[in-house]
């Protein structure tokens, strides 16, 4: 049987205390994972703030940056190790985790190497009465040990999203991955090893949150700061475990996006892009599509198409290119998906399509399957339309003018992102302005670039990641005011 290990100060550590690891697919044990109690989150603590006193706080930026050059190599190095690793604790399909969980992993080390060797901070010339004068100038400076608290879904993907930044930034960080994946950070422990970053400036361990890894990393009075990304309730308990110590924390939490599609629209790639926002990654994406508004005109073409579309997504094991969905993650998270697709049937939901699990062959039969599901018939007030469900589904509804559009739209507790469907560019600028939302697509979905803030609005988040703006959770600028 596999054995998933913590990875303290560079070395991989076993504990007593194990949990089994289920695959998505078929519900068969692949492995067990060795999961961290107080002791070992505690040694993991002291490693890092070790490093950040000794070895990696005394490196030159240069030096740094090449590291971390390094670490991305490793990775594409790796690459086909890393996708297995990820293929098998999510069940996606490889073709997704080759084009952009991995890729895109490596290229978060890269990516804000670059950013923090180039970015400039502050300079002022500044009177003073003697006439002499002053400067004063900004430096910026790691803010610490940061513990990362990261989720399932796009496990390397999100998880280097925040180690990137941090360790770019002269950071050292204890991660906690997803008690559901935690293959891919254990992974990175061995690229870490083989690029030469020093001992205790990147550690992982292994569990759950109350009571366990999560709650004793995150009230650890060893941790600077806390960076998570995840459900909503969990961030509340971050935030309240980050009161002692006044520690700043950076989430991003739930969403329930909406996609608003024109008649104006080019109707092809609206239905296309709708397609992905909807149902990629089996609908586990925080920028996910659940609510989508379309204008009366075209609404039964819309609804037809987009019909067409996931009716023909092809169920399968991740090997397989033809795959075009896995399954959820995990058994759990299959039954509270499922107890949405009840509610909607009970609450009258015309079911377009899907509303239950697919037939499949019985080497996969217990997997975390569902179907690609689309309803019509519900308001704007019912559970399916307000609470975020992170599968693979979406509520259609029609709307007869722009200003109706936008008010149902952010008629929501959360505020992560949307999409825009229009030709019209005055229209497209006008309505994404007025989206109560950290993002805003027009014509896309998914188009990133990492240079530029990524956060949401309201319920769904505090703070900014991507290019300069991570360096600003990252950093702590210090003021130095020299009298000339």
């Amino acid at each position: 049987m596999k054995q998933i290990l913590n990875f303290i100060n560079g070395e991989f550590i076993a504990t007593s205390r194990t949990f089994d690891k289920f695959s998505p697919l078929d519900n068969k044990l692949i492995a067990q994972v060795h999961e961290a109690g107080r002791a070992q989150v505690d040694g993991a603590v002291r490693a890092a703030r070790a490093a950040l006193k000794g070895p990696w706080g005394g490196m030159t930026l240069a030096r740094r940056v090449e590291l971390l050059n390094a670490v991305a190599d490793g990775i594409n190095r790796r690459f086909d190790e890393f996708v297995a690793a990820e293929c098998a604790d999510t069940g996606k399909p490889r073709s997704l985790a080759a084009h952009i969980d991995i890729p895109r992993g490596a290229a978060n080390f890269k990516v804000f190497a670059d950013i923090v060797a180039s970015v400039p901070t502050e300079f002022f010339e500044t009177a003073t009465p003697d006439g002499r004068g002053a400067l004063n100038y900004a430096l910026r400076r790691p803010v610490g040990v940061v513990a990362a608290v990261c989720p399932w879904n796009l496990p390397l993907l999100l998880m280097t999203w925040k180690v990137g930044p941090a360790l770019a930034c002269g950071n050292t960080v204890v991660v906690k991955p997803s008690e559901i994946t935690p293959q891919t950070a254990t992974l990175l422990g061995e690229v870490m090893n083989e690029a030469g970053v020093p001992e205790g400036v990147y550690n992982v361990v292994h569990g759950f949150g109350p009571q366990s890894a999560g709650e004793f990393l995150t009230t650890h009075p060893g941790v600077d700061a806390i960076t998570f990304t995840g459900e909503t309730r969990t961030g509340s308990a971050i935030m309240k475990a980050a009161a002692q110590g006044a520690r700043p924390v950076s989430l991003e939490l739930g969403g329930k996006n909406a996609a608003i599609v024109f008649a104006d629209c080019d109707f092809d790639e609206a239905v296309q892009g709708t397609l992905l926002s909807a149902f990629s990654n089996s609908g586990q994406v925080c920028l996910g599509t659940e609510r989508v508004y379309v204008e009366r005109a075209i609404l039964d073409q819309f609804v037809a198409a987009l019909k067409q579309g996931a009716e023909a997504l092809k169920f399968g094991r991740p090997e397989d290119c033809a795959t075009g969905m896995g399954p959820l993650v995990s058994k759990e998270h299959q039954n509270k998906v499922l107890s949405y697709y009840d509610k909607a049937k009970s609450l009258g939901a015309i079911v377009v399509t899907g509303g239950g699990v697919p037939d499949l062959p019985e080497d996969l039969a217990e997997g975390a399957w569902v179907q690609p599901t689309i309803w019509t018939g519900l308001d704007d007030d019912t559970p399916i339309a307000r609470e975020e469900i992170f599968g693979p589904c979406a509520l259609i509804q029609p709307f007869d003018d722009e200003q109706e559009a936008v008010r149902r739209a952010n008629d929501t507790d959360y505020g992560l992102a949307c999409a825009i469907w229009t030709r019209d560019l005055a229209r497209a600028h006008r309505v994404a302005g007025q989206m109560e939302t950290g993002l805003a697509w027009v014509n896309s979905w998914f188009l990133r670039d990492l240079r530029t803030p990524f956060g949401g609005a309201k319920q769904s988040g505090i703070g900014r990641e991507g290019g300069v703006h991570s360096l600003e959770f990252y950093t702590q600028l210090k003021n130095i005011c020299i009298k000339l």
